[in-house]
Parts: C-alpha cells; structure tokens; sequence
C-alpha cells in the first residue's frame, strides 16, 4: 500500500469514554502531531489531556512488539507461532489435569476500547470452557448494570443524561471534569456542564470531595461516602409526601409505584440528615427544585457505584427522575439509540436476564452477567481442592493494581501453574506471566465504539480507521484472541480463515435475531454482504447494516453501512436523543419495575447502616478514590508528557482531621486498614470533607519484573492494598471501595524533600 507523504487519519481517541474526534497528522509512517477534530459533529475540536496517550502509547518505548516467552525468571522474545503454541499447550495442560474449571480469565477496562477485543474475548472463554469468569465490572459499572437490568431488563438499556437540553443537573459521586464521562459519553463535558449555567439552568454537586466538577455548579453539598442511597429516598419521600409526583412519559408504564412509596415513607429527611451530613431542611429543598425544574437530570458514578450500597444509589437516581417525569423525556434521562446495537436476554427474543446463575466455589459469590467478582479470585487460587484455579488468562486488564487487597491477590498469582496475558506491558499482572501476547498498538487498530455509543448523550456513529500500518507479526485483538482459542480446539480446530468467517457469522446471526429486517433477510445474505475479509470490520459493517439506521444488506438503500462511514470521516451525526417508551422496556412484566425485590429486600442494610452511622469510632475515617485528568485507571502513567508535572499521588486530608493528628501539609503519612498499610504524602486541604481521606487510583507501579519506566519513575502507592476484598455491595456484588475505615498517623518514614 502506497502511503501519502503528509496525510491526515480522522478518528476517535480511544482513552477515555468520551470518544472525542481527533486528526492524527502523519508523514509517511512518521506521526506528527493529534489535533482535535473541528469537524467531528459530536466532539467539534474539543479534547482533554489524555489524547496525548495515543501517541504516548503507540511510541512506548516499553510497549512491548513481539510476543514473550518466560523461561526461567527470564523473558526471551518469541515468534507468533512459537508464542501462541506455548500459550495454547500451557492451558491446555492445565486443563487436562484438572479440567476447565482450573483456568480463569480476567478482562479489563482498556478492552472496552477496542471493537476487535470487545467481540472476541467470549469466544476465548468459550474455548476455554470455563465459568471462572472475572472482569473489571465489578470495580466499576456492576450496581449501574443490575439496577438497570431489574427496573429496565437489560444491563446495557441505561438512561444517559439528556445534559445538552436539561436545565437542572444533579450529580452525586461523578467527576465528569476530570473523567469526561463515565457511563455517559459526553466529549467537551466542561463546555456541557457551563451551557446549562448560561442558558439559566442549574447544576449541584453532591460529593464528599469539591472535586474539579464541583468547582464549575452552582452548589456543592459535602455528604458522607456511603450515604447516597438514604439521601435519594429521603429526596423521594419528600415527593411522596408533598405530592410532588409526576410520573409524566412513564405513566402507565411502571410497576410497583405503591410499594416504592412505602418503603420511601421509611426514609425522611430528618432520619437520615446526620448520617448524610446534609441537614433535613435542604434535602427537601433540592426534592423540591428537582421536581420544579422545566426539565433535570440525576447523574453518578464512581461514588454512587462502588460504595456499600451502590446499587441503591443507582436505583434512587433514576427514581428520582422516574416520579418527576423526567424519564424519557427531552433534558431529563433518555436512552441512546446506537447504530449498531447489542442485546441481552428478551431484548433479543431470549429469556429474561438472570442475575446469580452460578456461584464462586471458595466464597460462594454470584456471578453476575456471566462473571464473578475479582474480589472472589484469589480465594479461587488460594483454596485447595476440586475446581483450583491454576491457570489465569488476563485480556487487558491489570488486576493485581486494580483489584482490592492487591497484595493478596498479587501473591496468588504469582503462585499459578500457567499464565497467558493478552497485553502490551509488563506490568503488576502481566510480570507473573508465563507467556505475554502483545495486540498492535492503539492507532494500529481499527475501532467502532461499540459499547460506548449506548451510552452517547448524542446518536453518533463514526468508523475509526488505523493511522499506522500492521505487519503480518503485528495482530489487533480481534486476531489475537481468536487465534489463541482456535488453538485451544486442538485438532478439531478449522483453518483460521474459515473460524474468523464462523465466529464472525455467529455474531451476525445474534444482531440479525434481533433486527427489524429478520423477516425477510437471512444469514447467507448478511454474510454475502460484508464480504469475505477478515477481522472485525465485518462483523461491525454487519451489525451497522442490521441496526436501527442500516441498509438493510439493501433494502433501505439510504442506510447505514460501514462503507457509507468511511466515506464519512469525520462521523455522521443521527440526531439527539429521542423517546423511546414503551419499546426500550424489556422486563417480563413490559414495565418499569420501580420496587425490584433486589433492592426492597437490601433495605433493612441500609437502615442498621444509618442506625450505626452514630456509633462509629471518631480515630476512623473514610476513604475514597479519585481520578487524575491525566490518566485512565493505571495505564496512562508510563507515558512521559502525562506523568510529568507535580506528584498526584498524594492523600488529601482536612485541616481538622491533620490538626487532630499533628500532620502537617507535605508530611509524609500512615493509612492503616485490615488489608495493610501504605505510606504517602498528605495534602492538606479544604477540598475533602472532615472524616473524609481521598488517594488516587491506579498507582503503585513496583516490582522487579515491571518494564515500565517512566511509570516506575514516580510509582506512587497503590490504593488497593488497603482496600477489602469482603466488603461489598449485596445485590450487585461490586466491590465496595470507598467509604473503607481506615486510620491516618504520621509516619515514622522521612519525609520526601520538596524537590
């Protein structure tokens, strides 16, 4: 292929969620330099720090080019061939000896960035034959995907703030400033957020930290971390019992509105004010401005999620909006109609959703969505006996920093018989690793932002094509992961041409099961229609052709198609949010359920939780996470232009709880938990709460089998070795990371120069 000397690849920056538009100036094969995109339609030239990770990441130094063989405590540098054989006879060995419950397997967050590893890894676990199943979800979005599964039937029918039209915004527990977005992609969130202000709107803050966000409302309300849920239903009983309910589009389309206002009734202001923080007073005052406002939005994340009660937290946000008409309604929460849709359970003509099919052997934990909690799997390694995990496949991911009780985990794996990374480092995980299968670099793929266009607060659709060239040694995931499962068949197993064609037919057939056009089209066709090239721009070219907006494989000739985005660099825009009751429903009942028994029956927690909030011990304090506007979890710190600049990973602290402890700004300190200990500098400031400590995430890059440099340069600590892998959230099983008691002291360490 020819490659123009200066050229410009318009394409999505795969970082965050926020999916901005950017242009990648190349010379020859040479990058120049990543603009944001003016002409993208939904991101329009906006675009935060973290675009400089895609170059960052693709010119790594450390980013590992070729696969790695362990031998001995010594990595040699493999072929493809010899590297997925290796991979492939580890596994199965395992396998043979104590079958396939012996293996597990961990995807991480930066799958969810790349179409090819999105769409093939459930192909892997099927050649594996396993339940061992984990995924970073249970760190993250499992309380937002169990609440919207039982009030709305799908884990992924999420309502996504209408934010470009509302004119009253609540969040609670979300740093959009900082994140972009999480379950709501929004590019240019700031510009977003200050549009409400100008057009007369409102927008309050509801954190126990004033975070960057915080710092752009109109309010910000401290609340202490954990009592989210029993805020929400004091808000909700407010309406109750002033008759402020209205249920406006959802009417006549909900179940359960009685009994919600029982247990609502449970829940006043002044019962829970103490425990919140938030005095009764304006609790009712914020009930009653979100149900007067012309249209508002409640919005969380991380804070609502990964807490004690998550779930419920999610599930009082969108009540909230539910029984004051802003569900489905322009400016209040609505869903996201995605070009190339994917579907759960009855959604796509199959059983309801079921939550708890299958337990973890040595805790006994559900499963959720096909997965278990990463809290469960070192245990799962640790306990003797049938069904041992010996073997661990970790796609993407980087467990031992992100899990909780990270040093317990990181001792389990080191202990396995086999292990096989799909990944471009040697990092915390991938170091214990027998075999490392490094995917081509992030502007060598081809992308489709699947997952995250159903969770757009715009309907976009935009084909991202490689910047850079792949050689035949240099594989996306999709490739990767599909040759190692072919591997793993054995004998049995097809050519590789013919088992990319059956696994990408599969995939089609599922998006045909559910299309308007599978009346009077069938697979043969759909196959004929996206050719006969593998890979995954096929199967994404067919799930565009089947969607809401497709050709139809040539019945709407006017549809979408992934040939009719190429020629669309910049993105096609396909109009803002619209209402979509009651289709989007997808409960066995048809309704909304406001009162699913999953939440009901975790209430009385809730309550001995806010009956022992006057009990607790005052030398403890809570402790939460934040993020850093210059990276994404723990993968953006070996990349010199974002690690640059002043230390991040410090702990913040009131003034009064340093006073209480003679801590001094820069000092360094103690954070103690059961899990263990770990030593940073203290910033003191007015930022956080009193009773309130906040530490980043994703630091702590240590270890002698690292090969990040930059990254090990300014290696922080790592929050998650204080943090407990038994403290979770009921319904969802999501791991409860902040709100962690934890103490602080002065540490008996030097404390770092200035300099």
């Amino acid at each position: 292929m020819t490659i123009p000397n200066r050229h410009v690849v318009h394409r999505n920056c795969t970082n965050c969620e926020a999916a901005c538009g950017i242009e990648v100036h190349m010379e020859g094969t040479e990058i120049r330099r990543i603009a944001g995109d003016a002409q993208d339609p939904f991101s329009r030239g906006r675009i935060c720090p973290k675009v400089v990770g895609m170059r960052g990441l693709q010119e790594d130094p450390d980013r590992l080019r070729k696969p790695l063989v362990r031998r001995g405590g010594e990595w040699l540098e493999a072929s493809w061939e010899m590297a997925l054989d290796a991979a492939a006879e580890g596994l199965l060995r395992v396998k043979a000896a104590h079958g396939p419950e012996a293996i597990a397997l961990y995807r991480g967050n930066p799958g969810i960035h790349d179409a090819g590893t999105i769409l093939s890894t459930g192909v892997l676990v099927g050649a594996l034959g396993t339940r061992q199943v984990y995924s970073a979800g249970s760190l993250d979005t499992w309380p937002r995907f169990v609440q919207c599964t039982e009030m709305f039937g799908s884990p992924i029918r999420i309502p996504v703030p209408d934010i470009d039209r509302t004119q009253y915004l609540l969040m609670l527990g979300a740093n959009p400033a900082v994140s972009q977005g999480s379950i709501m992609t929004a590019p240019g969130i700031v510009e977003r957020i200050a549009a409400i202000r100008a057009r007369g709107g409102k927008v309050v803050v509801i954190d126990p930290r004033r975070s960057e966000t915080a710092r752009l409302a109109d309010e910000h309300h401290f609340i202490r971390p954990g009592t989210d849920a029993a805020l929400l239903l004091a808000m909700i009983q407010v309406l109750f019992a002033e008759g402020l309910v209205r249920l406006g589009p959802a009417e006549g389309h909900v179940a359960g509105l009685e009994t919600l206002a029982r247990h609502a009734a449970d829940f006043p202001p002044e019962r829970v004010a103490g425990a919140c923080g938030i005095d009764a007073e304006t609790i009712r005052r914020l009930a009653r401005e979100f149900a007067a406002a012309p249209s508002a939005i409640a919005y969380g994340r991380m804070g609502t999620s990964v807490q004690p009660f998550g779930t419920l937290a999610c599930w009082g946000i969108d009540l909230l909006c539910v029984l004051t008409g802003n569900l489905d309604r322009l400016g209040g929460l609505m869903w996201a109609e995605p070009a190339a849709p994917m579907h759960f359970g009855m959604e796509s003509g199959g059983l309801p959703v079921k939550l708890g099919r299958w337990k973890s052997r040595a805790q006994g934990r559900e499963e959720r969505f096909g997965d278990l909690p990463i809290s469960a799997l070192a245990e799962e390694i640790e306990a003797p006996g049938e069904g041992q995990v010996r073997a661990l496949v970790t796609v993407a991911g980087n467990p031992v920093n992100t899990a909780p009780n990270a040093g317990r985990l990181a001792r389990a794996v080191a202990g396995l018989d086999f292990m096989v990374s799909l990944d471009g480092y040697r990092n915390e995980t991938t170091q214990h690793a027998h075999v490392i299968l490094p995917p081509a670099g992030p502007l060598q793929r081809e992308h489709y932002d699947v997952l995250l266009m159903h969770v757009a607060v715009r309907n976009i659709a935009k084909w991202s094509p490689a910047a850079l060239p792949r050689g035949n040694d240099e594989p996306d995931g999709w490739a990767c992961t599909l040759e190692l499962a072919r591997r793993l068949m054995g004998k049995q197993a097809p050519p590789a041409a013919a088992f990319d064609a059956a696994v990408a037919r599969r995939l089609l057939q599922g998006a045909l099961s559910s299309s308007r056009f599978k009346d009077t089209l069938g697979i043969d066709e759909v196959m004929a229609s996206v050719g006969d090239a593998p890979g995954v721009a096929r199967v994404i070219d067919g799930m565009l052709r089947l969607g809401p907006y497709g050709d139809g494989c040539g019945r709407a000739p006017e549809g979408l198609s992934l040939a009719r985005l190429q020629a669309a660099p910049h993105g096609i825009d396909l109009g803002p949010l619209r209402p979509s009751l009651p289709g989007v429903i997808a409960t066995a009942s048809g309704a909304i359920e406001l009162a699913p028994g999953r939440m009901v029956d975790d209430l009385p927690r809730l309550e001995r939780f806010l009956a022992g909030c006057a009990d607790a011990a005052p030398a403890m304090l809570r402790l939460i996470n934040r993020r850093d506007a210059r990276s994404m979890n723990s993968w953006l710190h070996n990349v010199a232009a974002l690690a640059k600049g002043r230390d991040r990973c410090v702990l913040q602290m009131h003034p009064d709880d340093a006073r209480a402890r003679a801590i001094d700004d820069g000092q360094t300190v103690s954070l103690r938990s059961p899990r263990g200990v770990i030593e940073l500098p203290a910033e003191v400031t007015t930022a956080v709460m009193p009773g309130v400590v906040s530490v980043p995430h994703g630091f702590g890059h240590r270890g002698d089998g690292l090969a990040l440099r930059v990254a090990a340069g300014r290696a922080g600590v790592n929050v998650n070795e204080v943090s407990d892998d038994l403290a979770f959230d009921a319904p969802s099983g999501a791991i409860a990371l902040f709100g962690v008691p934890v103490t602080v002291s002065a540490s008996e360490l030097r404390t770092p120069d200035a300099s």
